[in-house]
C-alpha cells in the first residue's frame, strides 16, 4: 500500500495550516495498493520526537474498506478516538520550539474492523487490530516552530 497526501511530501514539511500554529485540520490523505479482502482501515498520527514520549495526534478507525481517501478537515466515515491531547479528533503538530519533529501518519488496512469502546485510545486500537492487520504504510512529514 501506498499512502500520500497533496498536502506534502513523504519526508516533506507539515504546511502551517495543519498544525496547532495554523487551523488545526487534518491534511488530505490518499491511499492506494489495497490488498484484496479488506474490511476496513485504522489511522494513527503520532511524533515519535516528543519529549516525555511518542505522543498521539489522531486515533481513526472503523473507516470502511471502500474508502481510499479522506478530505481535509475530515469528521465523517469513521470514528475517532482519543488522542495526548486530551480529546477526540485530530490534534496537529504543536512541538516545543527548537528542533523539527516527526510525525508518522500510519495506514492499517485489517482483515476485520477492530472492536473497541467508543473514545478508544492508540493503545486500545492497537489490541483490537492484533492479528487483523493484512497490509501497512506510513507517511511521515515535519513540522519546527520557530
Amino acid at each position: 500500500m501506498k499512502l500520500t497526501s497533496t498536502a506534502f511530501a513523504d519526508g516533506g514539511a507539515i504546511p502551517v495550516k495543519y498544525t496547532c500554529d495554523g487551523d488545526d485540520v487534518s491534511p488530505p490523505l490518499a491511499w492506494s495498493g489495497v490488498p484484496a479482502g479488506i474490511k476496513s482501515f485504522v489511522l494513527i498520527c503520532d511524533d515519535p520526537d516528543a519529549p516525555a514520549k511518542t505522543w498521539v495526534h489522531w486515533v481513526a478507525y472503523g473507516i470502511p474498506s471502500e474508502i481510499t481517501s479522506l478530505p481535509e478537515g475530515v469528521h465523517g466515515n469513521m470514528e475517532q478516538g482519543v488522542t495526548d491531547f486530551g480529546r477526540i479528533g485530530y490534534g496537529g503538530p504543536c512541538p516545543p520550539r527548537g528542533k523539527p519533529h516527526r510525525y508518522y501518519f500510519k495506514l492499517f488496512a485489517l482483515r476485520e474492523p477492530p472492536v473497541v469502546q467508543p473514545g478508544a485510545t492508540k493503545v486500545d486500537i492497537e489490541r483490537a487490530m492484533a492479528g487483523k492487520v493484512v497490509d501497512q504504510a506510513q507517511l511521515m512529514g515535519t513540522y519546527q516552530r520557530q
